[in-house]
């Protein structure tokens, strides 16, 4: 699987844009009301429990409308903090803090939201499980989702399409499961091959054969816990489908390796921070 890293160059094209779509054509008519050279002082702080992830989006948000901008952080990128706490705080022109607050906020809230969930899925599962985000996310936000599930502690899935094979339902009804899967062996090319079975004859009939993962997807957990004993320890074990806060621990307790959440990134509430001067 591709590595997830967030560059410096990357965030500054990210906010960029971020920009653009906020201030064109006029740029800030509002803020453009407040006197140019009044300085004031501000802090992004917390309104409930959550885990810092996106301060460099936000520090990079204020740096490009004015470099003038003092943007401290008071609490390192992953931290947990409790409702109330101040994130960093804010130095410089007010017009130009005003311009930026709604944009540097949507990226440390969002990415946080993120980083939190996935957080509070590994306190309930423990050490021996990961935690996986999917393909799942909103587009041309890939990268910057499945780092802020990094930063909560989880595992990221597949970058792309591209990145390893992942045998699911629509192959399989589309052709024979032992079919696919051997062509997926033949092709392989050291890209790690996962397949997907929703029961225990689909299982049955792939044993045996040398692939990497089997994804147990919307079944139950009695079936699982089935599954993980017909094959041992011939393969890496991972469950998916409709698993949430509520049940991940029964999931957990079948000792499979891997629980995928597609809710960590596509359909996340974000952390509700606000800039206060």
């Amino acid at each position: 699987m591709l590595k997830i890293k967030i560059s410096k160059n990357f965030i500054k094209k990210t906010v960029q844009q971020a920009l653009k779509e906020d201030l064109y054509p006029n740029g800030d008519i509002t803020s453009s009301l407040i006197k140019n050279n009044k300085i004031v002082h501000a802090k992004i702080i917390t309104n409930e429990d959550s885990v810092v992830a996106g301060l460099e989006f936000s520090k990079q948000t204020f740096n490009l409308i004015d470099n003038k901008i003092k943007f401290t952080s008071l609490k390192k990128e992953g931290s947990f903090v409790t409702k109330g706490s101040a994130i960093a705080k804010i130095t410089g022109n007010a017009k130009n803090i005003l311009t930026g607050e709604r944009v540097a906020l949507n990226f440390l809230s969002h990415l946080s939201g993120i980083a939190t969930t996935t957080k509070k899925f590994k306190n309930l599962v423990g050490k021996k499980t990961k935690i996986c985000c999917t393909r799942k996310t909103i587009p041309n936000m890939r990268l910057m989702q499945k780092y802020a599930v990094k930063i909560g502690g989880g595992t990221n899935h597949r970058y792309n399409l591209s990145d390893e094979y992942l045998i699911k339902d629509n192959h399989i009804a589309s052709a024979d499961i032992k079919t696919v899967v051997l062509k997926a062996i033949n092709n392989k090319k050291r890209r790690k091959i996962t397949v997907e079975v929703d029961n225990l004859q689909q299982l049955k009939k792939i044993i045996g054969l040398k692939f990497n993962r089997i994804l147990f997807d919307n079944m139950k957990v009695k079936d699982i816990k089935l599954g993980i004993k017909m094959i041992g320890s011939k393969y890496e074990t991972e469950a998916s489908g409709n698993i949430n806060l509520h049940n991940v621990k029964k999931y957990a307790a079948t000792n499979v390796n891997r629980i995928s959440v597609g809710s960590l990134t596509n359909s996340i509430k974000s952390i509700d921070y606000y800039l206060e001067i």
